[in-house]
């Protein structure tokens, strides 16, 4: 007879006795997936609208990016840095392509979005300076040095002291910004748009204006694409939309579709001069899979125009949400295929928790708002079958109370 296999309660039961428990009781065990779709041990299918927190840009089981992780790994899965790989150089180099930087800039390749703000922190630190300005609202990552950037108390206070000079400013204040930045300063850390922070996009006047300032101070401007960057907001880089180009620029998400990948991007050969041989290293970042995983992620992106899909999709999702005229949808902000439905009162875990039992995978961005990030694969009929449920959701879930 053949063995049952284990399903949900049985599996949680094994995570909550081996696993540390940093993120808590996980709310499903998920087995395979298709497109935007994922389906669970128990067999039960869902709508993913938060795509592994905006990474699964080709959303999962795209034949593309199994194609390439299958053949490098058939072929080469790891070299140390001691060596390069083919995937390695042609990663880099689309990179600077798309990101419009000039000559004499450089990549540096990581696991991570929290370890390329770490390469950004000492980048900045070569400057001489030690002055870092961030904004209130800002996540950058929960390694010491990205979590003295990250401005949520509740992640910082557990672990202070946290690396000193570092200062939060009130999100989109020009005036601040401008009183701020002086000789002392290294660098300037901002968001296009605050993801953890609840999907609150800058003006981008705000980006200017801090471009201004880095530049007339000798500072470094680190614009955080994390999760806005590789198509998510419906273009290559949200920063590009502002006309801003940064000194350094940190990806990951997205640019692996779902394989570990992170990237510190240097603009021009004095910011990419700061960083010598043997001052900044990593044992896995760069290595072939990965970074062919990366390589099938933008081939993909261009080939089947997914830049301009996520914009007319979330331009879709816009008018879908305002169209709904329901009073307790107070708004939808972002842009492309990164959005925060806001709601006129604290219901978002009420109506994830509730979307969730309806097949719906939503993120409770903040107490009154709900983050989508699906795959840039997902389809308008996708996309109305949330809006669709909201009311709903939104019945079930204030019939609870507060």
């Amino acid at each position: 007879m053949t063995a049952q296999a284990p399903h949900t309660e049985e599996l949680l039961g094994r995570y909550e006795r081996s696993l540390l428990g940093v993120f808590g009781r996980p709310q499903l065990v998920l087995d395979h997936g298709d497109g935007a779709w994922v389906w669970d041990v128990d067999g039960r299918r869902y709508l993913d609208l938060v795509g592994g927190l905006a990474v699964s840009a080709l959303g999962h089981n795209h034949p593309a990016l199994v194609t390439a992780v299958s053949k490098q790994a058939g072929q080469l899965v790891h070299v140390s840095n001691f060596f390069t790989s083919v995937p390695q150089v042609e990663l880099a180099e689309r990179i600077l392509g798309i990101t419009g930087a000039p000559e004499g800039s450089a990549v540096f390749f990581c696991n991570s979005g929290a370890e390329a703000i770490e390469g950004a922190v000492k980048l900045a630190r070569r400057t001489g300076r030690t002055g870092i300005i961030a904004a209130e609202g800002a996540f950058h990552g929960r390694t010491t040095g990205a979590l003295a950037l990250t401005h949520k108390q509740a992640f910082r206070e557990p672990f202070e002291p946290l690396m000193p000079g570092v200062v939060h400013l009130p999100w989109g204040d020009v005036a601040a910004l401008e009183q701020a930045v002086g000789p002392d300063t290294s660098a300037v850390v901002l968001e296009p748009i605050q993801g953890e922070g609840g999907v609150v996009p800058a003006d981008p006047e705000y980006l200017r204006a801090a471009r201004r300032l880095t530049a007339e101070a000798g500072a470094l401007l680190v614009v955080d694409e994390i999760q806005t960057g590789i198509g998510r907001t419906g273009s290559w880089f949200a920063c590009q939309q502002a006309g801003v180009v940064p000194d350094a620029m940190t990806l990951a998400k997205g640019l692996g579709g779902g394989v570990p990948i992170g990237a510190l991007v240097t603009f021009g050969p004095e910011v990419t001069a700061l960083l010598a041989a043997g001052q900044h290293g990593t044992t896995f970042g760069g290595n072939p899979l990965s970074c062919a995983a990366g390589l099938a992620v933008l081939d993909t992106i261009e080939s089947e125009g997914l830049i301009a899909h996520a914009r007319a999709a979330g331009e879709h999702l816009e008018r879908r949400v305002r169209d709904l005229g329901d009073p307790r949808v107070t708004g939808i902000r972002g842009a492309g295929l990164l959005r925060a439905v806001t709601l006129a009162g604290e219901w978002s875990a009420a109506v994830t928790a509730h979307g969730r039992d309806a097949g719906l995978i939503l993120n409770p961005v903040a107490s009154d708002a709900i983050r989508l990030a699906p795959p840039l694969v997902v389809t308008t009929d996708q996309l109305d079958l949330f809006v669709d449920a909201l009311p709903g959701l939104l019945d079930a879930a204030t019939e609870e109370g507060p």
